[in-house]
């Protein structure tokens, strides 16, 4: 095997970084997340969370509420952020795709109203990077697991990987100079 091929991401880490590159459009300020709907290898949908169409970004006005420098610093406002997932399904949703026995890659693990709409748009496997739940949250969430509706699996990209994305990111690729 070359050295080229050895240093070929997975799949698994190939859809990971698209959605990380998607939260790069993130206009939240306390979380940025990014999301890719996949299906037989092929992306059918990206989303990342922000406000909702329409809408001032939190990035643009500097703040999510007035008085409010991020969401995540009120137990009671609820985010402006529409999610990553919501996002992404409804992206799929517009274009008439069916996410119907797909997979969703997330940056975040989803909350459980994401983790609901995916289970309801058919999404079956869920792979994230950083986990979410915790506490009762995380007991309602396996048991959506334990019920066979979603599988979850927690996912890295490697050092190695993560460097070569960023050489072909800062760099030409398809013509040598």
């Amino acid at each position: 095997m070359n050295d080229r091929a050895e240093k070929r991401p997975s799949w698994d880490e190939y859809f990971l970084m698209i959605a990380k590159l998607a939260a790069t459009r993130s206009t939240c300020l306390a979380f940025p997340v990014g999301a890719v709907i996949v299906k037989e290898r092929q992306v059918l949908a990206t989303g990342y969370n922000g406000s909702p169409s329409g809408t001032t970004h939190c990035t643009s006005q500097g703040f999510c509420y007035p008085g409010l420098d991020s969401c995540d610093q009120s137990s009671h406002l609820p985010s402006r952020a529409v999610h990553a997932e919501a996002n992404a399904i409804a992206q799929a949703a517009k274009h008439g795709i069916s996410t119907q026995g797909a997979a969703i890659y997330v940056t975040l693990e989803p909350c459980l109203s994401c983790l609901k709409l995916i289970i309801s748009a058919g999404i079956r496997e869920v792979f994230y990077e950083t986990s979410f739940n915790k506490g009762e949250k995380a007991l309602v969430r396996d048991s959506f697991v334990q019920d066979g509706l979603v599988t979850l699996t927690s996912i890295q990209l490697t050092p190695e990987i993560a460097q070569q994305a960023a050489l072909f990111l800062l760099n030409a690729t398809s013509i040598k100079s």
